[in-house]
Formats: C-alpha cells, structure tokens, sequence
C-alpha cells in the first residue's frame, strides 16, 4: 500500500490490489507480531462508486449525507469534497461538518425535536434550514433563531421498513395547515417539506404516496403566502441491494415527473446514510476463546445429535461494539481455507464482554474453527460505528482507510468538477 495523501489518512492501494488483499496483509501483520486486535478497513472507494451510482439513478435529488449512519472524519471529508450536503441532528454533527469546511447552506438540521441549546448552535454556525413536525417545537426555534428557514416533516407510510420511524416524527395530513398557520403568527419562514419512509424501506411505492402528499402541504403553504421550494424524500435507501434501490430510484423519478416537474421550480434533496457507506466498512475480527458443547447436555432423545457438538466461539468484538445485532443477514466469512466438504457444525458465537447480552448469533453453520483463526464481516459501515461503546473497558476496533488506484482518479475528477462550479469549496472556519 502507498504511504498516506489525505490529511484525514487513507492509503491508495497499489494498482490490481483489492481491500481483501488489504485485510490479509493487515492478519499477516499482526500474525508476525503476534497480535489478535480486531480491525476495520474501510474502501473509501465504495463512497465514490455509490455516488456515481445515486447521479445515474436519481439526477434530480441532491443527497444530504446522514451523519449519523457514520460519523468517521475521512468518510464525511470524501462525501464534502464531492460536493454532498449533510443531514446533521444534533449540535456535535453541526460541529463536525462545519469545522471541516463545508457551508452552512450545504447543511439541512434534520431533527424535529431539538434542544434550545443546539439550536443556538446551530443559528452561530449559520445553519438556517431545519426540520419540525409540532406545534411545541415553533416557539423554541422562534426565540432561538428566528431566521430559520423551516421544513415540515409530514408522516409516512413506513410500515414496509425494517425501522419505522412515524411512531416518533411525522405530522399527519390533517394537522399540517395548523402547524404551518402557527408559524406563520410567529412570523417565521417555512421554505418546504420533509419525510421519511423509514430505515431500511423494502417498498419502494411508499414513496410515491409520501411524494403525492407532500405535494399537496407545500401547496397548502403556497397558499398561505410561504415561498415553498424544498422538497426532501428523507432515507431508506438501501446500500448493498443495488436491484433494490434501482427500483426506488425509478418510482421516486415516475412520482416527481408528475408532482413535481422540473417547471416546479422545487429542490429536490434526499438523506441517504446506509446507502453510501453500508458496503465501505469490512470487519476482521479473531476468535479469542472456544468452548465445545456436546448435545447430549442438551438432548438425549436424539441418538444422532448425542454425537453432534455445538462450538461456542468467542470474538473480541460484539454486540457493545461494531457487531450489533440488528442485521440478520449478517454472516461471517473464513480467512482460513477449508474444504468444501468439510463438517458443519451448530456454531453459537459471542462477543467478549462478559454480558450475556452480547451474543451474536446462534443461526451459523461453520467448521470446527481454532482460537487465533480470523472471521471477516463485510458490508457493517451503516451504524455500526456510531452505536458502538466502550462498555466493560472494550474499545471501537480502528479503522485503517483505503481507496482503489483508478478510484482515486475518479474521485479527483469528481471533486474537481465540484470545485469549478462552486459545490466543493469550502469555507474559511
């Protein structure tokens, strides 16, 4: 690998090498210094790729970064320097973003229940546009800064998704002509429209539904004299099911040609998270501990699962840190080869807290596996740093940043062109 260019780090690896090729020189590494610390490597490269990839399928919605899918510097300097506005929640997220460099006009405070103390931060920092969904919220912003341009999360229909989110955010239809009347006595501005199908969307129809209504409420705020010309489609985005997010990417293009034409005159923007950084991040984790469990303690019916052991294995990372386990799809790979008729065995797998909490699965079916063997897990970028904690004394494994050569060389197109018209530059902080 070449030696660091990016003042976040990241490495440009040599040309025909892969991250895998990356993981296993990092295993090699440790191996030789005799080490078992469980590590991250992240392509940054997937992000450039994914980019292209949202421009192609959706050319009318600008995509606000979610910060809190992952909050990693480099991952959030490469999404900037390609010109990406951010959806930030909180005061520490505005932090983040600015202090980079980006302008407070690339930024959307997407959180509808804020702290007056964030909000303040917010107004110093010069971010205008942010989110609300009831009435409580108006005067707090009102007093706090009363130059915000605000934008009215309605409800979706988000019962398809693996995450709904309407229980907690969302107007419905028939409070909103109040919610934007109440504004409107406070003499505040409301410039547009927000919703979210939930995380982990699996319908992509519910946008068109979500789409049809918002049209109606920014023509309820036409009416009441608001200059309406914001429209943001939230998340839900997937990030590894690329059949997936074509089909959303044509609904939601069907949905704005008929209700919101280009002649609409209406930024479209979007809050993708998982979409972008899901694929970047692979997992190398060691198994520091085993434990052999014959059936029989468990059933002694069964004559034939008598002579089958269960293998409890033991990582040094788990459900307090990156292998959290709300992913059920989520399934190792071997760094170490076995033979493709090799016996399976009931595997139940644990982190290495001592809470019995953090266990990790009990679904997989793996050879017989040693203490010092290495499982790599692919496609954990999405939460899976931002949730993870220090508990009982163990820390997030590092992450080590990587980017292929001839994406490399993409990217710097990319932020090239950015820079001309004005997307990429950055503000003097």
């Amino acid at each position: 690998m070449a030696s660091c260019i990016f003042d976040s780090g990241f490495n440009v690896l040599e040309e025909g090498l892969t991250v895998r090729d990356a993981i296993d020189k990092i295993i090699i590494e440790h191996q030789l210094k005799d080490l078992t610390d469980a590590f991250h490597v992240a392509d940054l490269g997937a992000l450039v790729d994914q980019h292209l990839r949202w421009q192609r399928a959706l050319p009318r919605v600008k995509p606000f970064y979610a910060v809190k899918c992952n909050s990693s510097k480099p991952v959030v300097q490469i999404l900037a320097q390609m010109g990406m506005g951010f959806d930030c929640a909180s005061k520490n997220e505005i932090a983040l973003i600015r202090d980079i460099g980006v302008a407070a006009e690339r930024i959307i405070y997407a959180n509808p229940c804020k702290e007056s103390s964030h909000i303040k931060y917010a107004a110093s920092r010069g971010v205008q546009t942010m989110t609300y969904d009831n009435e409580d919220e108006l005067p707090k912003v009102a007093k706090n800064h009363p130059a915000a341009k605000m934008v009215l999360r309605i409800a979706a229909d988000d019962l398809k998704s693996s995450f709904p989110l309407g229980e907690k955010f969302g107007a419905p239809m028939n409070e909103c002509k109040i919610l934007m009347e109440s504004a409107k006595a406070l003499n505040m501005d409301i410039i547009g429209v927000s919703f979210h199908v939930g995380s982990g969307c699996t319908d992509p129809n519910a946008f068109t539904q979500a789409i049809a209504e918002a049209r109606l409420v920014i023509d309820m705020g036409i009416d009441l004299g608001f200059h309406m010309n914001l429209l943001d489609i939230g998340g839900g985005f997937p990030g590894a099911d690329h059949i997936l997010f074509e089909e959303m990417a044509a609904v939601i293009n069907r949905a704005l040609d008929i209700y919101f034409p280009d002649e609409s005159q209406v930024q479209i923007i979007a809050e993708p998270g998982t979409y972008y950084v899901a694929t970047a991040f692979t997992l190398a984790v060691n198994i520091i501990g085993r434990k052999i469990v014959k059936n029989e303690q468990l059933c002694s019916d069964d004559e034939e699962a008598e002579n089958e052991k269960i293998i409890m294995y033991y990582l040094n990372d788990g459900n307090f840190g990156t292998l959290l386990d709300f992913d059920c799809n989520l399934k190792p790979l071997l760094c170490k080869k076995h033979c493709p008729d090799q016996q399976l065995y009931n595997s139940r797998v644990w982190g290495p807290t001592t809470n019995n909490r953090d266990h990790i699965s009990d679904q997989w079916k793996l050879p017989e596996l040693e203490i010092g063997d290495w499982l790599i897990f692919e496609n954990i970028g999405a939460y899976s740093i931002s949730l993870s904690s220090n508990f009982s004394g163990f820390h997030c494994a590092p992450i080590r940043y990587v980017m292929g050569n001839v994406t490399w060389k993409t990217f710097q197109k990319i932020k090239d062109e950015c820079q001309a018209g004005g997307e990429g530059q950055e503000d003097t902080v």
